[in-house]
């Protein structure tokens, strides 16, 4: 079971007591009461500013065609708010997520020693940062050039390209997190390997199998299916992958040297 997986690695401080099965899982439901008020909070404040955050959103379709902005439709009564509450709950995640990381690495890694504790937030805003470059090179990059894409291609065909609000925002803020999530991989793999459940040789072995993984998630998370955005989404995956191979070579030499260094404190002084 994945829970208990979980569970073990929070009693792994031997001066403590382990805890039942059961307190972990209150601890678990404190996790995710604190996650959704978090979350809740920072939906509020942009529902609050969703004429700006209409305005961020329509940026890369007004860079395509400014044109096209003012042509976007809507079909329901209650579009203007069904669609503002679901751009506002993505837009909560993006402002929420150095929180939402917080919450998740405390419960996880509670039995962290003093000297580990010190590297929380900086990995924290290691792993804020890696997801905004992610939804920065999306927004800025990735999208105008796909919404050309499409617009160029229906052109193409002679059809008119009439896009509905409700299509478009879900397409924009669905890529644009799939991309934030998939820059958080190196994270993810330097968590696993600090872990002890993948290191350098299993990365370094399983490399194509991972690749193949890669790409089939990124099929997964791709707001559309077509070949355009599968491949703007899945390339930068596995290159971020390599990145993570090297990086967990750097972390288990960084650790033996750690070790090495207390084992002989002398050598270290000298």
């Amino acid at each position: 079971m994945a829970l208990n997986k979980i569970f073990q690695f929070r009693n792994e401080d031997p001066a403590e007591e382990t805890k039942p099965f059961l307190e972990h899982l209150e601890d678990l439901r404190w996790m995710l009461v604190k996650m959704a008020i978090t979350l809740g909070i920072a939906m509020s404040v942009a529902f609050a500013f969703r004429q700006n955050l209409v305005k961020i959103v329509q940026w890369p379709l007004a860079a395509v065609n400014p044109q096209m902005v003012h042509e976007l439709r809507t079909f329901g009564v209650t579009d203007s708010i069904t669609i503002s509450i679901s751009m506002a709950f993505y837009a909560g995640i993006v402002l929420s997520f150095p929180f939402l990381l917080y919450f998740l690495g405390q419960f996880i890694l509670p039995a962290l020693t003093k000297k580990e504790k010190r590297y929380v937030f900086p990995a924290i805003a290691v792993g804020f940062s890696l997801f905004l470059i992610g939804v920065c090179f999306c927004y800025f990059k990735i999208l105008p050039q796909t919404l050309s894409f499409f617009f160029k291609d229906a052109e193409s065909l002679q059809w008119t390209p009439t896009w509905t609000v409700r299509e478009y925002f879900s397409f924009v803020t669905q890529m644009t997190l799939a991309f934030g999530m998939a820059f958080e991989l190196p994270v993810a793999v330097l968590v696993l390997v600090h872990l002890g459940l993948v290191n350098f040789a299993f990365l370094n072995r399983t490399r194509s199998y991972a690749i193949v993984l890669i790409l089939m998630l990124a099929i997964v998370i791709a707001p559309t299916p077509d070949v355009i955005t599968f491949l703007s989404l899945g390339a930068p995956m596995v290159l971020l992958y390599e990145v993570c191979i090297w990086l967990a070579w750097w972390l288990e030499r960084f650790k033996r040297n750690q070790e090495i260094q207390a084992a002989n404190p002398t050598n270290s002084l000298e």
